[in-house]
């Protein structure tokens, strides 16, 4: 239990839907009389899970429904699911931003946050005065924070603007600072959320690689949710999934990345299509197969980024009149066109062919 940083069990966060304050009192008035006699809230006994495609036959909605995990010390853990599972409630519930509705959350350690452009920022400040408030919130004293002042201007790259008031900077602006700071104050977890995607990706590097260093060098635990399954895999050892406010599966961050891609049906499948076989097929060439195929010659439709994959096309040459060409495009999900192989055909008397074309391993990442 010593190196225990967060332990969560049987964390539940409602929600009520619609507009807030109409007809409470006496809903209120029923909670508190239910407490009173130790029983369960009668509004949230009947409350639905977060599921944001169904109509809603409760006003009250569970964000989060019964979560169970631990934390170690030093652990990076990435939290994904679909928008709306959950994931930013959790992280505001362990940042003490809100209060669970039902559960306990135990943590050692001063926790660092940046769940939303603008946490935790005073607009009317400076910078600088904005870094000094985030430390004096952290319990650092004014001498350790101005050790740590520099380095944090340097990381964030606004020094000519330090002494501007933050309500003028540009949102970019507003989370290179935000993160340096959270990143470089004397925190024993650090929280991120997906406001990264407001940076360039140099700055997006930037702080993967000082999340890396905080987690692995420096022995401090990183909570960060992201839909770039890249760079959790790159930082995260440990994730969590969840799904319409459910705990859905906590394992390495491997594991669980397939699980995501399996339940929300979103495989990088390979899909093939031969869209002039009814052109040419009554003349010259037939198109027998073209499929995807691993080093052992079995058709599959999903890879691994760490093994070839073979695209093997199988033909019979009708006519020998025309010399054919083998092409094949590999497009991404929105139809652009990654790259593109051309083969002249070695044969053109009439028979049966195979061949194959290899794309190398880690070429598709």
């Amino acid at each position: 239990m010593s190196n225990i940083a967060i332990k969560v069990e049987n964390l539940s966060k409602a929600y009520q839907l619609g507009q807030i304050g109409t007809g409470t009192i006496s809903r209120d008035l029923e909670r508190w009389y239910a407490r009173m006699r130790g029983k369960e809230d009668p509004f949230l006994r009947i409350g639905e899970s977060n599921n944001q495609n169904t109509k809603s036959e409760s006003d009250v909605v569970w964000s989060l429904k019964d979560i169970n995990f631990e934390i170690e010390q030093g652990d990076a853990v990435g939290i994904i699911g679909r928008n709306g599972a959950g994931k930013s409630t959790l992280l505001k519930i362990l940042s003490k931003v809100t209060a669970p509705t039902t559960g306990r959350i135990s943590g050692k350690g001063r926790i660092a946050s940046l769940l939303e452009v603008g946490t935790g920022f005073h607009p009317e400040l400076s910078g600088r005065e904005n870094i000094f408030l985030n430390g004096a919130i952290l319990g650092m004293r004014k001498k350790e924070i101005q050790r740590k002042l520099e380095e944090i201007v340097n990381f964030a790259g606004i020094e000519r603007y330090l002494d501007t008031p933050v309500k003028r900077y540009s949102s970019g602006m507003y989370v290179r600072l935000a993160f340096a700071v959270a990143a470089h104050l004397e925190s024993e977890i650090l929280i991120v959320d997906e406001v990264l995607a407001v940076g360039d990706a140099e700055f997006q590097k930037k702080c993967l690689g000082k999340m890396g260093e905080v987690s692995k060098g420096e022995g401090r635990t990183v909570l960060f949710v992201s839909h770039n399954i890249q760079s959790l895999q790159n930082l995260c050892n440990i994730a969590l999934l969840l799904e319409n406010g459910q705990l859905i599966k906590n394992d390495t961050t491997n594991k669980v990345i397939s699980k995501y891609l399996e339940t929300n049906a979103v495989k990088q499948k390979l899909y093939f299509e031969n869209g002039h076989k009814e052109t040419i097929e009554d003349f010259f060439v037939k198109l027998l197969l073209f499929a995807a195929i691993d080093q052992k010659n079995q058709i599959k439709n999903e890879f691994s980024i760490c093994e070839e994959i073979g695209i093997r096309i199988s033909y019979e040459i009708k006519n020998s009149e025309m010399r054919p060409t083998a092409t094949f495009a590999l497009c991404d999900n929105l139809g652009t066109i990654c790259f593109m192989s051309v083969s002249n055909l070695a044969e053109y008397t009439p028979g049966i062919y195979d061949i194959t074309a290899w794309i190398p391993k880690y070429n598709l990442v």
